[in-house]
C-alpha cells in the first residue's frame, strides 16, 4: 500500500486513484497510485479548488484547468512543457512535430514527457508516435498505455487508441 501522507488529496477517479501534491498553492505533482491506496479528502482550499478541476474535466474534457502549476525541471524541459500545455484536448501531434515546433529532436521530446510531474495538466497524452501511441510514462502503478488510451478516448480521440 503507498503511504498517502505526502500528499495533499487522494481521489478517486475514472483512471483510479490519483494523489496530488501540492507547493503552497500550486500543484507540483500528480501520481496515479494503486486502487487501493486509500482516498484523502483534500487538505485546504487550493487543493479543493484542483480537485474540483480534475473532476471537471473526467466529466467533460474541454473542461480549461486554470489552477496554479509549480514544477522544476530543466529549461528545455519546461519549454516543452508549455508548448504541451497549448495542445487542445482532442488533438494529438507526434513526438517529431512537436520536436520540429521546438526545434529539437524528437527524442527529447519523450525525455520532457518522460519526466512531467504533473500529467493531465500537462498534457503529455496528447503526444504520440508516428506509427501508434508511444509510450506514456505519468503511471506510479498500473497500465500506463491504458491511461493514455484512456485519456485520449475521453477527449474524442478514437483511430490511434484501438
Amino acid at each position: 500500500m503507498i503511504a498517502t501522507e505526502a500528499y495533499r488529496a487522494v481521489i478517486a477517479t475514472p483512471l483510479g486513484r490519483i494523489g496530488i501534491r501540492m507547493v503552497d498553492e500550486a500543484v507540483s505533482e500528480l501520481d496515479y497510485l494503486p486502487v487501493d491506496a486509500p482516498e484523502l479528502p483534500p487538505a485546504d482550499a487550493a487543493t479543493q479548488t484542483v480537485v474540483a478541476q480534475l473532476q471537471a474535466y473526467f466529466h467533460d474534457s474541454r473542461t480549461p484547468f486554470t489552477v496554479a502549476l509549480a514544477f522544476g525541471g530543466t529549461a528545455f524541459q519546461q519549454r516543452a512543457w508549455k508548448a504541451l500545455r497549448t495542445i487542445p484536448p482532442g488533438t494529438v501531434l507526434t513526438y517529431g512535430e512537436l520536436a520540429a515546433r521546438l526545434g529539437t529532436a524528437a527524442r527529447a521530446i519523450g525525455g520532457a514527457c518522460r519526466s512531467n510531474p504533473i500529467p493531465i495538466f500537462i498534457p503529455c497524452h496528447r503526444v504520440v508516435a508516428r506509427q501508434g501511441l508511444g509510450g506514456y510514462a505519468g503511471a506510479v502503478s498500473g497500465d500506463s498505455l491504458g491511461i493514455k488510451r484512456w485519456l485520449l478516448r475521453h477527449e474524442g480521440v478514437d483511430g490511434l487508441v484501438a
